[in-house]
C-alpha cells in the first residue's frame, strides 16, 4: 500500500472533506481514487500530483499529493 495526501478543491469538498491521508494500492490511478471518493468524471476539471498537473490515468506514488479541482464555469 501507499499512502497519499488528497485535497478537494471547491464544491467537491460539500459532505466529504478538504483533506485526507488514504492508503492505495501500488497500481491506483487517479480516476480510480477520484470514483472512490464518490465523485462523477465530469465534475473534475483539473487534477495534480506534487502541484503538477497530470492525467486520469496517472499513479501516485508514496508520500505524493493529489489534488482534484472541480470544472469551472463561467463567461
Amino acid at each position: 500500500m501507499r499512502r497519499i495526501t488528497v485535497k478537494l478543491f471547491a464544491h467537491l469538498r460539500q459532505g466529504r472533506f478538504v483533506s485526507r491521508d488514504m492508503d492505495i494500492a501500488p497500481e491506483t490511478t487517479v480516476a480510480r481514487i477520484v470514483e472512490q471518493l464518490g465523485i462523477n468524471q465530469d465534475e473534475v476539471g483539473v487534477t495534480m500530483i506534487n502541484s503538477r498537473h497530470c492525467s486520469p490515468d496517472a499513479v501516485p506514488g508514496e508520500g505524493d499529493t493529489l489534488a482534484i479541482f472541480p470544472l469551472v464555469g463561467g463567461g
